[in-house]
């Protein structure tokens, strides 16, 4: 009895953090990790988008989760499986055909990672009662928020120390994947005795694989039934088309050197940029932004919130045609591109929130959040070989050219006025990982 009712403080933090980790590790670190290892931008942007897929795909797979054993249990599977992953991308490093061998545990992890984020959302659901889940919301995103930080932040920075000291950049990231499977074989240990036993855990088990899934064929129908569905499409499609381009080829940008068209920033600096400054300014933009839609509704701030995810986008034109050598410079435009996009982005979680409205309200969204991820996935694909076709000065004005469709499925989508209006915000999972 006393573990089906443990103490929230003793897992529901530790659990979003560690569901933070591999995420930005996947989306992010792996993007700094193989420009130091001297793979093109066009290779790394297309790679590294594949891996969006599960995220894509993942609502295809959440009935599983519910028929197959415990959430309690796919946690803890899931929390070794990150881990086995991490070995394996610190294993192939210093091996010569380390990039097709660690993309492929980078999958491993980005599909643990995924049925991870399914079975802890479902746990949390079961293991707190209706008070505690409102209490904990602000809790589980902070944690989530501290992973952002650790892994564009501190994780980056610490390989940039290593490459220092060891004087080689595959041997760097090695010791930091070493590192980070040791921090997921604890988090497995940690979890294993922490984790309460919710009496409900598994219960749906017992129902029929065939009724769960026809329910689930219906909820799917239901979705696509909506009215103007293709206008809500192409919102979740387009809205971020120049910011799905832009996140792959930022952090290359400032790691390359002055004579290829970058800033010519270390890894420790690039880690400080985005982990540190980045991810404040993301922080107080998203915070923001809840709160005047929350008081005005999201209509009266739609056009501002369209206008500040696109037009700082400009900062990267400044940087690429000036090259600033000064490093708080550099910090400045990219905390204000970093504003732009917590306070632009709100508008987008709020109109998922929107689209997801009525019965199955809860697989809504978690549809919302794969066509999220999909918009995120095929305009990074290519990003890479647009920037080395333009170079950065060119590429960058076409991002900002490619902010036109946001502007035109802004205009489309239908809103009631006063939607948003005292709406709790909460963006704990998809604010900004993919970022740096």
């Amino acid at each position: 009895m006393a573990r089906a009712q443990h103490n929230p403080w003793s897992w529901v933090p530790s659990l979003y953090y560690a569901e933070g980790i591999p995420y930005v590790v996947v989306m992010t670190v792996s993007v700094i990790m193989y420009k130091r290892l001297d793979i093109s931008n066009t290779e790394i942007a297309l790679y590294t988008s594949w891996l969006y897929l599960p995220w894509v795909i993942k609502p295809l797979w959440s009935p599983l989760v519910d028929v197959i054993k415990t959430k309690r249990a796919w946690i803890l599977t899931t929390q070794l499986l990150i881990g086995a992953g991490m070995a394996g991308v610190a294993l192939t490093l210093p091996g010569s055909d380390f990039f097709r061998y660690s993309l492929a545990f980078f999958w491993l992890m980005a599909f643990s990672s995924a049925t991870h984020d399914i079975a802890a959302d479902g746990f949390y659901m079961l293991g707190l009662n209706a008070h505690q889940q409102a209490f904990f919301v602000g809790i589980r995103s902070t944690f989530y928020r501290l992973a952002m930080i650790s892994g564009q932040g501190l994780l980056v920075m610490l390989a940039g120390y290593a490459e220092s000291r060891s004087g080689s950049h595959a041997m760097a990231w090695s010791i930091t994947f070493y590192l980070l499977a040791g921090v997921f074989v604890l988090f497995f240990i940690y979890h294993r005795f922490m984790l309460p036993l919710p009496p409900k855990d598994g219960q749906n088990a017992i129902a029929s694989p065939v009724d769960i899934f026809r329910g689930y064929g219906e909820t799917m129908v239901s979705f696509f039934r909506k009215d103007r569905i293709l206008v809500i499409l192409a919102f979740l499609l387009l809205f971020r088309f120049a910011e799905a381009q832009l996140v792959k080829i930022a952090a290359p940008f400032l790691l390359d050197g002055t004579e290829a068209g970058g800033l010519g920033l270390g890894t420790t600096e690039v880690g400080f940029v985005y982990g540190t400054i980045g991810v404040l300014m993301l922080t107080l933009g998203g915070l923001m932004g809840g709160f005047l839609a929350a008081r005005h509704g999201l209509k009266s701030w739609l056009w501002w919130m369209v206008l500040a995810i696109n037009l700082p986008n400009a900062v990267y034109i400044f940087l690429a045609y000036v090259q600033p050598q000064s490093f708080w410079l550099i910090n400045a435009a990219v905390g204000l591109e970093q504003f732009g996009y917590g306070f632009g982005f709100t508008a987008y979680m709020l109109y998922m929130i929107y689209a997801s409205r009525g019965e199955h309200e809860t697989a809504h969204f978690a549809i919302c959040t794969g066509f999220m991820a999909l918009g995120m996935m095929i305009p990074g694909m290519f990003s890479g070989a647009i920037q080395e076709w333009l170079g950065y000065q060119h590429f960058f004005v076409w991002i900002l050219m490619a902010t036109v469709p946001s502007f035109i499925v802004a205009g489309l989508i239908p809103l009631d006025r006063d939607f948003g209006r005292q709406q709790v915000i909460t963006q704990d999972h998809d604010e900004h990982p993919e970022s740096p």
